[in-house]
């Protein structure tokens, strides 16, 4: 198969020709139709996740049709229309257990604890565990963002982030999970204020229905008459982790998205903050896949609108310009032609 390899942190990018992969037991092969192009792509590429061996294909926003099927797999057969989460759970560990895959003890994850989707073909894990189905009319294009950006914020802001109508809610960082938490957020009927440096960031926040767009954090607390109620960092740096938190009003929420490696930096904290005004300081990893069929309802209703953020789509040729380059472009870039 064709794929997207590196052989270095940091290094070249070249798509070239590997060994199609093959499916464990309980696992299955999936034909990529479509793959988005992530900063979590990016921080593997960097060698900011321990997990990642070399030489190395990223690539973990996916969906696409079942190509082989493992022997001990009873859900899923070749030709099914699917995406996976970008946690692919074990099924059987105490978490898993309990409903919450997304931080499953045993868990693997395509693009970082083995070869991911930019390729032609994938690997997955337990699945009848993580495969989620996809209907017909739901394009490639568009399922491939559910699986990290918009699944995580889904369950960001609806269920580490508990947001409630009429609410104020803070975003901080408008790339591809910040614009889905916008999104999510209005369509719950929270009231958005949607923070990135970026004009264009910021142009596509009011799209997706923030009330109001701002450059930085700074007049947050004083617009929403004393802090949000629920704030939530997508972007994943100290400086918005500690902007997020500071723009509170008493008992509000913070939630951490946007991934804070330590190679970047350790955020401050403020416990008095936390103390005195009672605040909640949760992190979201993902979402399980026994719970996308409450965010595929709301797509399949028109309130929630995926296929808006998708502002690109490219050729794996070009992914891997695309990669170096995330985060510069607003909106999600998505692979579409292998």
């Amino acid at each position: 198969m064709r794929a997207l390899v590196f052989e270095e942190f940091s290094g070249p990018l070249t798509v070239r020709q590997v060994a199609d992969p093959t499916p464990t037991p309980d696992g299955v092969v999936v034909r990529v139709g479509a793959t988005g192009v992530c900063r979590s792509d990016w921080h593997a590429w960097s060698g900011h996740d321990p997990d990642v061996v070399l030489p190395h294909v990223p690539g973990h926003e996916l969906a696409g049709t079942v190509a082989a099927v493992g022997a001990r797999v009873r859900r899923w057969a070749v030709g099914d229309r699917v995406t996976v989460p970008f946690v692919c759970a074990c099924g059987t560990c105490p978490p898993c257990r309990e409903g919450a895959g997304q931080v499953c003890l045993r868990q693997t994850q395509p693009g970082f604890t083995h070869w991911g989707s930019f390729a032609e073909l994938v690997a997955l894990d337990a699945a009848d565990v993580n495969l989620v189905a996809l209907p017909d009319e739901l394009p490639f294009s568009t399922a491939a963002a559910l699986g990290c950006r918009f699944a995580t914020a889904f369950r960001a802001v609806t269920g580490v982030g508990a947001v409630r109508p009429g609410e104020w809610v803070s975003v901080l960082g408008c790339g591809g999970v910040g614009l889905s938490a916008v999104q999510v957020a209005v369509a719950c009927g929270a009231r958005v204020v949607a923070v990135d440096p970026s004009p264009g960031a910021r142009e596509l926040a009011t799209a997706m229905g923030a009330e109001h767009v701002l450059a930085s954090a700074e007049g947050v607390v004083e617009l929403t008459g004393g802090g949000v109620h629920l704030s939530l960092d997508c972007l994943g740096s100290p400086a918005t982790c500690e902007a997020s938190i500071a723009a509170l009003r008493p008992r509000g929420r913070h939630v951490q998205v946007g991934l804070l490696p330590p190679s970047e930096g350790r955020a401050v904290v403020p416990m008095e903050l936390v103390v005195a005004r009672e605040l909640a300081v949760l992190g979201s990893h993902g979402m399980a896949a026994a719970d996308y069929p409450a965010m595929l309802a709301m797509i399949e209703a028109g309130r929630l609108r995926p296929q808006d953020l998708v502002t690109r789509e490219i050729a794996l040729d070009d992914a891997g310009p695309a990669l170096v380059e995330v985060g510069r472009r607003p909106g999600v870039t998505v692979v579409t032609a292998f």
